[in-house]
């Protein structure tokens, strides 16, 4: 997104890259094209990285559609000239408004916050196994639906 809020998710998110420092650029959560990816890729979970960034939004939007040329459609066009045309079609949450940076399990937190996983697990059809609240390795939450861990057996 090229305005307001784009700039705000990147200042918050620090959206710039690592070697050249050029703005990221940065948009709502496109449940069309993860869904589409998910199923092609066979993706099983979810990682929702930037909670703590969303924490500051009244409202946030999720991209359910796009239309093209007038028609609404639930799916990824198959040309990239199809989806240049198309314009994304918006359904708006409330947002949280409580930081989440201190979370360290899924029940901390807000109502509202899970409320915004389980809409994209629904809309995707994927579980979200993965929260991200901040850069530190403590601040990544595996969920309850997060596969179990491999377990490494040691030889000899």
């Amino acid at each position: 997104m090229t305005c307001e809020i784009g700039e705000k998710i990147r200042k918050l998110g620090r959206e710039y890259g690592t070697t050249t420092g050029r703005p990221r650029r940065c948009g709502w959560f496109d449940a069309v094209a993860v869904r589409y990816t998910a199923r092609l890729s066979g993706v099983t979970h979810l990682s929702l990285m930037m909670m703590d960034v969303l924490s500051h939004f009244d409202e946030l939007k999720i991209c359910v559609a796009y239309e093209l040329d007038g028609e609404r459609i639930t799916r990824l066009p198959s040309s990239a000239d199809e989806l240049r045309r198309c314009v994304p079609v918006y359904e708006t949450l409330s947002g949280w408004n409580d930081l989440v940076d201190d979370a360290r399990a899924e029940s901390d937190f807000p109502p509202l916050a899970l409320a915004y996983v389980r809409r994209i697990e629904e809309l995707v059809g994927v579980p979200v196994g993965i929260l991200s609240v901040g850069p530190d390795r403590k601040q990544t939450i595996f969920t309850s639906q997060a596969p179990p861990l491999p377990t490494i057996q040691a030889v000899g």
